[in-house]
């Protein structure tokens, strides 16, 4: 064989184990580099995935935080307006811890000026019973006794004492507008004999002896005991003592009224 033609050969068979190096090569290059892109493709989506969860997480803090935020914001809404109505309390009650101070600062003069009105009130007291009707006189000088001997005492406080003197007062009063029957004595035929007396308000004052024998009224004008005539006034005044006691029904009573006087 000639050697231009084994030369021509071996170069074929070079050539042709270079295409084949270099498309093994390439083939194996290209395996390689789809294997980095789906490694890296799967890292990028593992990445994305925490990244998604981390997004996620911060999303759900924040909705939290959110709530909490809301919850907070009515808390503070409440405080206030609680705060606000304290604060108009404590105002009031300063208000009036300002008056309490200024009515102790007049406690001494009030009481020095009621001690003595409560004095003229009893004086003016005795002085009415002495000139009213004679009803009822041993308990009537009984309370005011008792009103001159509380007045006296320390143990007792100004404000007890002037609410005895008006309920003193208030018990007078009362006297006006009652129809009363009680027992007492009067004197008859210059002996004092057991009677019923019948009270009609301050207007009629009158008495019956035990049994009906003598009935009298108290003349104003007079200021004694007159007696009356039986056959005029004894069943009247026999029924108004007991519409008194409330053994019968109240009814019409014809009593003896002294005319006012002239001035």
């Amino acid at each position: 064989m000639p050697i231009n033609q084994m030369n021509i050969r071996l170069l074929i068979c070079a050539i042709l184990v270079a295409a084949l190096t270099a498309s093994f090569s390439a083939s194996v290059f290209a395996q390689v580099s789809v294997h980095q892109v789906i490694e890296e493709g799967e890292k990028r989506a593992d990445a994305g995935a925490a990244e998604q969860q981390r997004v996620e997480q911060i999303a759900s803090q924040t909705d939290s935080l959110l709530n909490e935020f809301n919850t907070l914001s009515k808390v503070v809404d409440g405080l206030i307006t609680y705060n606000s109505l304290l604060q108009r309390q404590v105002d009031n009650q300063e208000i009036e811890k300002a008056a309490l101070a200024e009515s102790i600062d007049n406690v001494a003069l009030i009481e020095r000026q009621i001690v003595p009105l409560m004095t003229r009130m009893l004086d003016s007291l005795e002085q009415f019973i002495q000139l009213d009707t004679p009803f009822l006189l041993a308990e009537r000088t009984e309370r005011l006794e008792r009103l001159n001997e509380m007045m006296e005492r320390s143990d007792v406080t100004s404000a007890e004492k002037f609410r005895r003197v008006i309920e003193a007062y208030q018990i007078e009063n009362d006297y006006g507008r009652t129809i009363e029957a009680y027992k007492g004595s009067v004197p008859i035929d210059g002996n004092p004999q057991e009677v019923d007396f019948l009270r009609i308000g301050r207007v009629a004052l009158a008495y019956q002896s035990v049994g009906g024998a003598h009935t009298g009224v108290w003349d104003v004008e007079a200021g004694q005991w007159v007696e009356l005539d039986a056959a005029d006034y004894k069943n009247q005044i026999a029924d108004g003592i007991r519409v008194a006691r409330k053994q019968v029904a109240p009814d019409l009573l014809i009593v003896p009224v002294s005319a006012p006087g002239e001035e």
